[in-house]
């Protein structure tokens, strides 16, 4: 194997003799790369991540004031699995072309091997912003969370801590905690993936233990259980929802921004793809680890938004608590030691989300250095050979995390924004598919939705459409600053600089002239590893 190396993803036939971990190798060169980082995850490990990131214990639970302060109960009933049939759309699609190229960075690669150069580029840096965004938001996230929750058992002063406008105090207070949460992440990351894949084994085992508790509580303690909430309708716009949305007498508009609440939560499940190259199998696991994860996110969290629903004593006043409503729910609903253990749980789940977070924007970043499509992309790519890492990429997410979160402290736009530029890079490889699709693109892998994709590909640009619609409504109009600021700035650096510097992922003659150098790169990895 060390003197033979395919010459294009053709190839990949040939290494079925081989072990899977050989023949993931043989595929990656097949496609230009050495394979630096440790490849050791298993499917289950690739699902894992995905479903860690989406964590309905995080954005579900964080966001859940979104959607009951919308058009009540129907947010959910209804609202919820439309949203997550769109994200499962949206999985299909991925998982169709991440199986043909397992790589890390997968969206970039994608885009620029069906769209060309600039779609690949867009892509990516569509991709970092998300990520960041993700990371951003699922830590403030679980502070307001903890301090709200567990504040007031605790004896600390929430009301200073989370007042209902932002304070220079509060906003410092949560800037360091959130610096702290975050940095702590990173370092577990830094120490190699072995490491993270138990905690993040760990975290799905979490997520569906505590999200099942969470029902079975809410159910067992429920006052009355009314099931007709889940398909009533009642505008909660202005004051009625404590505020969350400003007045407004449009229902059909009241029901797309509850629509935030499932399409922020449920992102991030491209993991999978990023951590392609550590998944031994990854052209059959990757779509296996996105499929799945939004398909039991979206069902343990429809059952646990639904139980919530149906557990408050009234969904009226549950509605005008606004961003605070589960926390009322819990404090009228569940008995306290009960309440508190639950709280833990969530609190450590929304932790465990941020940390695969880390990693699969880390791995993001590794990617597009690792062609040139970054600033500083020779430190960015580098592996570190103890921990077989991507250092500086992940310390650099970290950063990058916590400035984002300096510069808009707020959950909900932080929310918005990551929603946007996710499937926005979700969207862009798989419209490229769309137009080459058996034509230029012939080479399917082992995961092959046929005839479907195409439809498939067009209800995902109707559905992306939508998001990015309802994300720069009010009060997240500074979502639409940051996108087109974001876009600006990416137009300026692609034809000032980028469109004539920026090479790509290898493609045809450029994989040949790669192939010197793979054995090379692998060997000092394991030299230094050694």
């Amino acid at each position: 194997m060390a003197n033979k190396l395919p010459s294009s993803p053709d190839a990949f036939d040939s290494a079925a003799c081989l072990s899977e971990a050989d023949e993931d190798k043989l595929i990656l060169h097949s496609m230009g790369y050495a394979q630096e980082l440790l490849r050791g995850m298993r499917t289950f490990q690739n699902f894992a991540i995905s479903f860690s990131i989406i964590c309905i214990l995080a954005g579900g639970i964080n966001s859940f004031g979104q959607g009951l302060s919308s058009v009540g109960g129907a947010s959910i009933g209804f609202g919820w699995p439309l949203a997550t049939g769109v994200s499962l759309l949206f999985a299909l699609a991925m998982g169709h072309i991440g199986s043909a190229y397992p790589t890390a960075g997968g969206l970039y690669h994608w885009g620029s091997i069906l769209g060309g150069r600039a779609v690949g580029w867009v892509t990516a840096w569509c991709n970092l912003i998300g990520l960041v965004a993700v990371l951003a938001a699922v830590n403030v996230g679980a502070y307001q969370f903890v301090v709200g929750s567990l504040g007031p058992a605790t004896g600390l002063n929430t009301d200073r801590l989370l007042p209902s406008d932002p304070t220079a105090y509060s906003v410092t207070v949560q800037t360091v905690v959130v610096v702290l949460i975050t940095f702590s992440q990173a370092l577990v990351n830094h120490l190699g993936i072995k490491l993270t894949s138990k905690l993040t084994d760990f975290s799905g085992y979490l997520i569906f233990a505590a999200s099942v508790g969470l029902a079975i509580a809410l159910f067992a303690y429920a006052p009355h259980l009314d099931f007709s909430r889940l398909w009533t309708f009642k505008n909660y716009s202005g004051d009625a929802g404590g505020k969350v949305w400003p007045t407004t007498g449009n229902m059909t508009y009241l029901f797309l921004l509850g629509l935030l609440l499932p399409a922020f939560t449920i992102t991030g499940f491209d993991a999978s793809a990023h951590t392609a190259e550590e998944t031994i199998g990854a052209a059959k696991a990757i779509p296996k680890g996105m499929i799945h994860s939004v398909l039991w996110s979206g069902v343990f969290g429809w059952i646990m938004l639904a139980a919530i629903v149906l557990a408050a004593p009234s969904i009226d006043k549950a509605a005008g608590q606004g961003s605070g409503s589960f926390v009322w729910i819990m404090g009228q609903v569940v008995p306290p030691t009960l309440r508190t253990l639950l709280f833990v749980l969530i609190g450590l789940s929304q932790y465990l989300c941020a940390l695969a977070t880390v990693t699969s924007a880390s791995r993001m970043v590794f990617a597009f250095a690792r062609d040139g499509g970054l600033p500083w992309s020779g430190s960015l790519r580098k592996i570190s050979s103890q921990f077989r890492t991507p250092v500086a990429a992940i310390w650099t997410v970290a950063i990058l995390s916590v400035l984002l979160t300096i510069y808009t402290p707020i959950y909900t736009t932080l929310a918005a924004v990551c929603a946007i530029f996710i499937y926005f890079s979700y969207l862009l490889p798989v419209a490229a598919g769309l137009f080459v699709y058996r034509r230029s693109w012939t080479k399917m892998g082992p995961f092959d939705l046929k005839g479907w994709y195409p439809v498939i590909a067009v209800i995902c640009i109707a559905g992306c459409a939508v998001l990015v619609y309802v994300g720069i409504q009010p009060p997240n109009d500074q979502a639409l600053k940051v996108i087109l600021g974001s876009g600006i700035a990416a137009a300026a650096i692609w034809f000032g600089l980028e469109r004539k510097r920026f090479v790509g992922p290898p493609i045809g003659d450029l994989i040949l002239e790669r192939q010197a150098g793979i054995l090379t790169a692998e060997q000092t990895i394991e030299d230094g590893h050694s």
